[in-house]
C-alpha cells in the first residue's frame, strides 16, 4: 500500500466567482492525468460555481475555514453542512492566518476537525511554528502540541481521510524555504509525533504536505522527500501557470510514497 501524493491551492481571499470558474476551466486541460490529487480551497462565495465548474475534472474543491457547531446564532459564521451542500469536499483547518490573525487556538481547531469530521468532510489539519518559536528552539515543542491536540479523540474510522499540513509561519509568502534537510526533518519529527498518538501503522498513512513560499522551482525536490506527500500552495496558486507547473512538476514523483515502519521513538519536550 502506499501515500497517494497531493497538490492544495489555498486561494485565500482572492478571485470572485466568475474568476473561479475561468481559472478552472483554464487549469483543467493543464494538469488532466497527472498523478497528484489537485485540491483548491476557494472563497465561500466561490465554492458552489467551483464545484460546478470541476465535476468533470480532476480537481476537487474545497474550503478556507468553518464553524465548529452544526449551526447556531453565529453571525457570520458558515457552518460543515453548507459547506458540503455548496459542494466543498474538504477544508483547511487550522492555517496559521486563522491561528495568528483571528486567535483560533489549539482547543478550537479540535473542535473543528471533529464537527468536520461528522459533516462529512475532509479535513487538512494546518501546523507551524512561527519565526519567534524556531529562533528559540520551540519548534518541535509546538508542532507536538498542535498534533496532539488535534488528533486526540478523533474517531479512528475518520482518520484514513485526515491530512496534515506543515507550513513554517515565517516561509508562508515570504520567499524563505526551509532546506530540504529541514523539511523532511520536521516530516519525519511529525510522523514520530502521530505514531505516538495513533500508533505506529496510522502514522505511516496519514499524508503530511509542507506549504510555505512553495514555487515551480522548487516542487519536485520537496515532494521526493521520504516523508512529504505533497505541497500546499498559496500565492503561487492564484496563478493558472504557475500552479499547474507546480503540479506537473510535483507529479515528476511518479511512484507513489510506500508505507515504510514507522517507529515509535519519544519525542523531545
Amino acid at each position: 500500500m502506499a501515500r497517494k501524493l497531493y497538490v492544495i491551492g489555498n486561494w485565500k481571499m482572492y478571485k470572485t466567482s466568475r474568476e473561479a470558474s475561468a481559472y478552472i476551466e483554464a487549469l483543467a486541460p493543464l494538469v488532466e492525468g497527472e498523478s497528484a490529487c489537485v485540491y483548491l480551497a476557494v472563497p465561500f462565495t466561490s465554492i458552489a460555481s467551483a464545484s460546478a465548474c470541476a465535476k468533470e475534472t480532476n480537481i476537487v474543491i474545497g474550503a478556507q475555514n468553518m464553524n465548529d457547531a452544526r449551526e447556531g446564532a453565529f453571525t457570520g459564521e458558515i457552518a460543515g453542512l453548507m459547506l458540503k451542500e455548496a459542494g466543498a469536499g474538504f477544508v483547511l483547518l487550522g492555517h496559521s492566518e486563522r491561528r495568528h490573525i483571528f486567535g483560533e487556538s489549539n482547543e478550537l481547531i479540535h473542535k473543528k476537525i471533529l464537527r468536520a469530521v461528522r459533516d462529512d468532510i475532509q479535513p487538512v489539519v494546518c501546523i507551524g511554528e512561527t519565526a519567534l518559536q524556531r529562533k528559540s528552539d520551540q519548534t518541535q515543542k509546538v508542532i507536538e502540541e498542535q498534533l496532539v491536540s488535534a488528533l486526540e479523540a478523533v474517531p479512528k474510522e475518520a482518520l484514513d481521510s485526515l491530512m496534515i499540513a506543515y507550513e513554517p509561519v515565517w516561509a508562508i509568502g515570504t520567499g524563505k524555504v526551509p532546506t530540504l534537510h529541514q523539511i523532511q526533518e520536521i516530516h519525519h519529527f511529525c510522523r514520530q509525533c502521530i505514531a505516538q498518538i495513533l500508533g505506529a501503522r496510522k502514522a505511516s498513512k496519514i499524508p503530511i504536505l509542507y506549504g510555505g513560499s512553495v514555487k515551480p522551482e522548487n516542487a519536485a525536490d520537496i515532494v521526493a522527500l521520504d516523508d512529504v506527500d505533497g505541497l500546499l500552495a498559496g500565492g503561487a496558486s492564484l496563478n493558472v501557470e504557475a500552479f499547474s507547473a507546480i503540479i506537473r512538476n510535483a507529479s515528476k514523483e511518479k511512484t507513489p510514497k510506500k508505507v515504510r515502519k514507522t517507529t515509535i521513538k519519544r519525542v523531545k519536550k
